[in-house]
């Protein structure tokens, strides 16, 4: 007879899953890219590694920073783990704490996160710091009305913006994956996990440091257990928003509908092998296109907002 987990238990298990698998995403997207280059690349488990030796590094702080430096890299891993509470992750049905908020909910959790990370840099004094900052509050506020668009289609189509009401809508036909308005709301989504993530149009994900990169510069003046919180959270948030799009948008399938730990272990076993796929085609599209120029970013956004814009007139339209 198969154990049941509470159901304490399981939410725990949800933010245990995407914080302890993350890393391990991120490593397996390096190696499918290397691959594609025709380099050797990084070992899978190479995240882990990094993240252990960072951990076990002095912490050094910019002459003139003050204590939110220091304070910004762990508030915003903390809402990384509470973004995972209220999605989709292993469980079909609605944990409690799943309906403390919706998608716009976590959308403000994680933009809280990405606002915690700039003022960070803005702090260090570095120059390039505060340039990455700059430039990644400048593109959010173009991304950020995609989202919102979204899930105003999302909202819409179910007549709630709860994740978990979507998954179940989309989860009750296979049909409702072609429905013009779904599918124009997943690409816009899915270029917005693009831009989010670091991987096109204008970074080099990982790489030297560059004129053109934004994430990597943002937390270019920690060090140590602070750039280890860091570049997990960063990790933990592609993730995440990998999880938003499979489990609620194009793939809300391998759910556990039982509190079994059979079914919750087949469910996180699901969760890893579609953003495991996920994450080869992002590789595919990164290394498929030329990196652009910085101010073609907008043009990135602006494409991705009409999808989102269009999906919301299908719906007025008839097509939806």
């Amino acid at each position: 007879m198969s154990v049941v987990l509470p159901v304490p238990v399981i939410q725990a298990l949800q933010v245990v899953t995407i914080i302890g698998a993350a890393p391990g995403v991120s490593g397996l997207i390096s190696r499918v890219e290397a691959r594609l280059q025709g380099r050797r690349g990084p070992r899978v488990l190479q995240p882990y590694h990094d993240l252990a030796k960072l951990f076990r590094k002095e912490a050094l702080a910019p002459q003139g920073a003050s204590w939110v430096f220091l304070a910004a890299p762990a508030g915003a891993f903390a809402c990384y783990l509470t973004v995972p509470l209220l999605i989709p992750v292993l469980t079909s049905y609605p944990l409690p704490l799943g309906y403390l908020g919706d998608i716009l909910g976590g959308g403000f959790i994680l933009s809280l996160a990405s606002f915690l990370v700039a003022i960070a840099a803005l702090e260090s004094g570095s120059p390039y710091a505060q340039l990455g900052a700059s430039r990644a509050k400048t593109f959010g506020a173009i991304t950020e009305p995609v989202v919102l668009f979204v899930v105003f289609t999302v909202a819409l189509l179910t007549g709630t913006d709860l994740p978990y009401a979507l998954a179940a809508t989309v989860r009750a036909s296979a049909g409702q994956i072609m429905r013009p308005a779904h599918l124009l709301a997943a690409a816009a989504l899915l270029m917005v996990i693009l831009y989010e993530t670091g991987r096109i149009p204008v970074e080099t994900h990982a790489a030297a440091s560059e004129l053109g990169m934004i994430e990597e510069a943002r937390p270019f003046e920690h060090s140590g257990p602070y750039l280890a919180l860091l570049r997990w959270g960063a990790a933990a948030k592609q993730l995440i928003l990998y999880t938003i799009f499979v489990n609620v948008f194009a793939a809300p399938w391998g759910l556990a509908s039982s509190q079994r730990a059979p079914a919750v272990a087949l469910a996180a076993a699901a969760l890893l092998g579609k953003a495991a796929l996920l994450g080869c085609l992002v590789a595919v599209i990164d290394s498929s296109f030329a990196k652009l120029r910085l101010f073609k970013i907008t043009e990135f956004a602006a494409a991705a907002f009409l999808l989102a814009v269009l999906g919301v007139l299908t719906l007025y339209l008839g097509g939806g």
